[in-house]
């Protein structure tokens, strides 16, 4: 069964005549895009918060001893003035504290305060929900297929991209 595209989606700009590669590449980027918009939208309006702001609390929440903020940038993939930026806004609020790291005066570490654990938790047990709300018209059976396919996908594309740093696929030398 093949899902025609929503014409405001990036999967639209395919046709059948581009390879199915592409068009595969295209269905993964607007299904990822549009499952994002929803979760943006639905922590907007629930918490009056944003994802990165969510993304930065659940590294957080992973490291209860807390992170360096050059941690905190390269696990979130992002600059380290965006990680500074959030995390005042985060400091203000009272959610997140910086504590100097004894070994190392130049750095501090940035963990959840108490509040800022329980607002958290809240908000990753309406994230789960949400998940499973957006992903529930997908058959359970055809969820853990998926799941499988995408498994596959991931390490022929990790094994592709060796290529890309001089090795081989497999991990050969």
């Amino acid at each position: 069964m093949s899902a025609a595209p929503c014409a405001s989606d990036l999967e639209s700009r395919a046709h059948d005549r581009h390879h199915e590669s592409l068009r595969l590449w295209l269905r993964l980027l607007a299904c990822t895009t549009m499952i994002e918009r929803s979760i943006r939208t639905r922590l907007r309006r629930r918490f009056a918060t944003t994802l990165p702001r969510f993304d930065l609390m659940a590294q957080l929440e992973r490291s209860p001893d807390g992170l360096r903020m050059g941690e905190l940038s390269r696990r979130m993939m992002v600059t380290g003035g965006n990680v500074t930026g959030i995390t005042d806004q985060l400091v203000a609020e009272g959610l997140v504290e910086r504590r100097p790291i004894p070994t190392d005066r130049r750095v501090h570490a940035v963990r959840l305060t108490a509040r800022g654990r329980r607002r958290f938790i809240a908000m990753a047990e309406e994230h789960e929900r949400w998940i499973e709300e957006i992903t529930g018209g997908l058959p359970a059976s055809e969820r853990t297929r998926l799941y499988t396919l995408l498994g596959l996908l991931k390490t022929a594309v990790r094994d592709g991209t060796d290529h890309d740093r001089g090795g081989f696929p497999g991990g050969l030398a």
